[in-house]
């Protein structure tokens, strides 16, 4: 019985009893048939995608049912919880149909289960809700100027973080070896490898990656992958499927640099430069230069997508944007990265 994921999750719902946001400390990606089984036995799971709330009483059962002793030590602790508990079985990588299918799924990105682009994201927006995060955690914006006014009966400050779909990064997960200058800049859902640092104006949308090490000083759109030893300098952006990109997936290969203010609309191959305040989108008249620095054709800069070794940079004095053989090879700061 092939499963794509299995997660214990613990969240918010409003008072109306729908989800808001759920929180998975242990997801586990394709499962084997055992796990499958102890899951499945003391639950009402009939088939397909689907998440269960969870009662006292199923609880004991699952304690009883399951050997795993990660996912044991939860369900022990949900005993002594009043919030809502909810088991999701996602049996397939079908479009998303719920709140906990959702977090389930940005939960299996952070955690590196998966990687960006990797699994089907489809039908998420519409199971986000609008949530205001706070002091107090997620609060249905219908609700909050309620909550905002019992704090104040109470001497208090109901601090509002922000009011978005997705929420931040760390608050559900804090992946190993990295270093994250500014918590709120990095969602939930971005998939951060070891050695990755993002810097105070840096910023990671979900289903956006950094394989690791790198330096994040821009940003990284939804659906752009960065892969080992490349930097996005401060300012610098990626156009991602939803800013632009339309269906082109942007990846930025291994060794690259984004100059500060830059941006790229194509993928990039391996040791590849874009000076400081050039940005690049694919309909861009890119004037190609040989070994000599005399020109040779001029294309646009979806012909040269995926190429590596490859360095742009704009002409002072003719405006022209050109590339050329990109000779000198980048390495980052091994300091930086070896002591994440």
């Amino acid at each position: 019985m092939s499963f794509f994921s299995i997660g214990l999750g613990v969240g918010t719902q409003n008072r109306s009893g729908q989800w808001l946001e759920v929180y998975y400390p242990a997801p586990i990606f394709q499962p084997d048939d055992t796990t499958v089984s102890q899951f499945l036995r003391p639950v009402d799971y009939h088939d397909g995608n689907t998440a269960i709330e969870l009662t006292d009483d199923t609880i004991d059962k699952l304690i009883a049912s399951v050997e795993d002793v990660t996912q044991k030590d939860i369900l022990t602790q949900f005993k002594t919880s009043d919030q809502p508990r909810v088991i999701t079985f996602l049996a397939t990588d079908d479009e998303i149909g719920s709140t906990p299918e959702a977090y389930l799924k940005l939960h299996l990105l952070s955690h590196r289960a998966v990687k960006p682009n990797n699994v089907n994201l489809d039908g998420i927006f519409p199971q986000l809700p609008n949530v205001a995060w706070t002091s107090e955690g997620a609060i249905d914006v219908e609700e909050l100027t309620g909550r905002q006014m019992a704090a104040r009966l109470r001497g208090e400050v109901l601090e509002v973080q922000s009011i978005d779909k997705f929420p931040k990064l760390t608050n559900y997960h804090a992946p190993s070896g990295v270093r994250i200058a500014h918590t709120a800049r990095v969602r939930l859902g971005a998939y951060l490898g070891e050695g990755t640092t993002v810097m105070h104006e840096g910023f990671v949308n979900f289903n956006a990656g950094a394989m690791g090490p790198n330096m994040i000083e821009g940003r990284l759109s939804q659906g752009v992958i960065m892969e080992a030893g490349s930097d996005l300098g401060g300012s610098a952006s990626t156009m991602g499927t939803l800013s632009g990109g339309g269906e082109i997936i942007i990846t930025i290969g291994k060794d690259c640099l984004i100059g500060a203010n830059a941006g790229t609309g194509i993928p990039l191959g391996d040791n590849c430069t874009i000076e400081a305040g050039l940005y690049i989108t694919a309909s861009t008249f890119v004037q190609v230069l040989d070994n000599d620095k005399n020109p040779v054709q001029t294309v646009k800069a979806r012909e040269l997508a995926g190429q590596s070794d490859v360095l742009f940079i704009r002409n002072s004095k003719t405006g022209m944007v050109e590339c050329r053989t990109n000779k000198q090879a980048r390495e980052l700061n091994d300091i930086l990265h070896d002591h994440n």
